[in-house]
Order: structure tokens, then sequence, then C-alpha cells
């Protein structure tokens, strides 16, 4: 009997890790989970156990040499000088023991969830140990070294000759994903993110439309610094209807960073609870509108572990099994077993609190701003050129 929805896990996700201080943190999966299991929103069943990925799935987007590269690195074989041509030894992504199998293990999960989904056993699939979007075919960057959003999508091509609806709402741009289809048209990248002006990596504007056959399969929305709910999730429920009812995907595949929230501290934009309620329920409308139902989740940026990961990745899994989001206060027993721990004074509630921040003095301007925007980035669509 098929399952409403798979949530993929195994404590050696946590595997991956830079180091105690390093921003990317995996504990995050462990809060989400202890989270919904608080509130009884995920049975023992729905639980699947992530497989590694093996080499010859890792070669459908990553070269060969840089495999290699990154085997000997897990074992301390790999000198700063030679790592850093690779993207691995530096500030953002340092050397870690093991760190082949550990990223391995990611991309093997998201391969699970696409999995449990095309193969018929569940409706839908949240695999939160993914969503490693900045990884390139020989290199890596930003945090990720494998990229496992690049090898499920060829995956889900080769194997099941799907057309494939990527869509990212990290606050920062899905670069490493969009480059690696930038121009074949049977791959649609859809990215909402902080424009590039001050925050890495610097790439996803509007005129980035693909290329060759590709031209107009690739989809960026940059907002300004600073924008709030209402224009964000304007522009994020306008854009990716136009941009699915064009593109009719076969499946639809989400990135879900939850890090353009206000508390973050990598990121400059003023997203409350409100859009990490709303991202996840228009995917799934339009994944039951135009792919039966196919939609594989997975995770992403999100650096404030404590007040807002948890938080946020619940309504994915929640919108999924099509419980209605909880109001008030959060379990009594989690914030009691977390808040030892936790170096900020933990949210009680599952909404955020009132009066978040100070008004934004340019609200109307950046609001104006997003909406030009919006208009430019849809021209292909609109304008059929």
């Amino acid at each position: 009997m098929k399952k409403q929805a798979s949530f993929i896990f195994s404590p050696d996700q946590l595997n991956y890790e830079f180091s105690e201080t390093h921003p990317f943190n995996q504990k995050r999966i462990i809060l989400t989970k202890d989270l919904l299991e608080e509130i009884h929103a995920i049975q023992p069943d729905e639980i699947v156990v992530p497989r590694s990925a093996t080499d010859e799935e890792l070669l459908l987007a990553h070269d060969a040499k840089y495999i290699e590269i990154v085997k000997k690195a897990s074992k301390g074989e790999v000198s700063e000088n030679i790592g850093s041509i690779y993207g691995i030894g530096t500030e953002d992504t340092p050397f870690f023991p093991n760190m082949h199998e550990a990223s391995a293990l990611l991309v093997g999960g998201t391969l699970t969830a696409i999995e449990e989904v095309m193969e018929g056993r569940s409706r839908y699939a949240l695999n939160l140990g993914g969503g490693l979007h900045h990884g390139f075919q020989g290199k890596a960057s930003g945090f990720c070294i494998y990229n496992d959003s690049s090898v499920a999508i060829k995956y889900l091509q080769e194997k099941y000759g799907a057309r494939v609806l990527y869509v990212d709402t990290d606050a920062h741009h899905g670069d490493g994903v969009q480059w690696t289809f930038y121009d074949d048209p049977s791959v649609c990248t859809f990215s909402i993110h902080e424009t590039g002006r001050y925050l890495f990596p610097g790439t996803g504007n509007v005129t980035e439309r693909g290329n060759g056959k590709g031209y107009g399969t690739s989809f960026n929305f940059p907002v300004d610094a600073f924008t709030e709910d209402e224009s964000f999730l304007h522009i994020y429920r306008t854009a990716l209807r136009e941009v699915a009812e064009f593109f009719k995907p076969d499946v639809i595949l989400t990135q879900n960073g939850a890090d353009a929230h206000y508390f973050d501290p990598l990121t400059h934009l003023y997203g409350t609870m409100k859009i990490y309620e709303e991202i996840p329920k228009v995917a799934k409308e339009l994944a039951e509108e135009y792919c039966d139902g196919r939609w594989i989740a997975i995770g992403g940026g999100g650096y404030d572990i404590w007040r807002v990961v948890p938080r946020a990745w619940s309504h994915l899994w929640l919108t999924m099994k099509a419980i209605p989001a909880p109001t008030g206060a959060l379990p009594e027993e989690w914030l009691k077993k977390w808040q030892p721990e936790s170096p900020v004074s933990l949210i009680e509630t599952w909404e955020d609190p009132p009066n978040l921040y100070e008004p934004v003095p340019r609200k109307k301007d950046i609001n104006e701003k997003n909406e030009q925007m919006l208009t430019r980035a849809l021209h292909v669509i609109r304008n059929g050129s």
C-alpha cells in the first residue's frame, strides 16, 4: 500500500560535519525530527533509512578526478594547496575525516527519496539531509561537496525519463544546479533568493535564462535585501504557478533552505515563519496539478538551527501529511529537552512573536523594485522571447 509520505533519515546524516563551530550544522535534522515526533506527526513505518550514492551515481554530475580527490581528502592525503583547487580544505568547506562517505550518504538520501516516489511506494518524500546546491562538477563550493540535487535530477532523467522542475527557495542562489542544466531544455531551474549584490554566490540575475536549447528554462527571482513576507510570497506564488504552467513538469524537486528568515545570521531577508508555511503548500498544489502528486523535498541552508529551522522544516512534513499547521505553544517536552543546549532563548510558539523587527523604512521601494524584477524575470513566458 502506498504511503502518504516517506521521511528519509539516519543518524549517520549528522556525520557531514566540518567542525563544531562551522555554521552548517546537521543537528537541525534531529531537532526537526524530534519536534515532529513530539506532536506525533511521524510514524515509525514512515522513516526510511537512506542508502549511499555509488561512484557511478556521483559521476552523473561530478568528474571522476574530483571524486578521487575527495576520497583522498577523506583520509588526510590531500594538501590544502591541492584541495583549494577543488574547493575543499577552504574556510567555507574545510577537510574532515570520511568526508566522501558522509557526502555520498547525503546524495544517496535524495536518491532514496526519489525512488520512494518514482517507484510508487510513497506519494511524497522528504530528505532534510539534502539540498547541497552549490556543488559543481569538479569543485566544492559554499559548504557543498557533492551536489545531491544535480545527481538526483540526472538520475530522474536517465532512469525515469522525467521532465524535472527544480524549485529553490534558499536565500542563496542555487548556482550549482542552474549551471549543470543551463543548456538542458528538459530541466527547468527556479530560484528565488536574495540578490547577489551583497550575498554569496553573487549570481542568480534575471538575465540568466539558460543557453542554447535550454534558453528560457532557467528562472531567477533575486529579491532585495530586507524583503518581507508579503512581497516574497507574492513573487513566489505568482512566478512558480506561471513557470509550472509553462514548463509542465513530470516531477517537482524542491530545495528548502530555511535561511530567508529574519533571524538567519548569514542573510539579509526579513522573512518569518509565514513563508515556511506557504512554500510547501504551493509546491504540493502544483505537483498535484501537473505531476500526479510527484513531489520530493530536500533541505538546504538554514543557520539559526535553534529558533528557525526545526519549525520551518516541520511544515514540509506536515504539508505532505495534510496535517493542519499547528498554532500556539511548541511541545513543552521539546523545549525542556533542547533549551539547556541552545545558546539562544528558543521561540516557544509555532508562530514568530509579534513585532519581530522594527518597521522597514524602505518597504514601499523594496516591494516596487521586487515587482519590477518579477516582470523582467517572467518576460520570456509572458512575451514569448
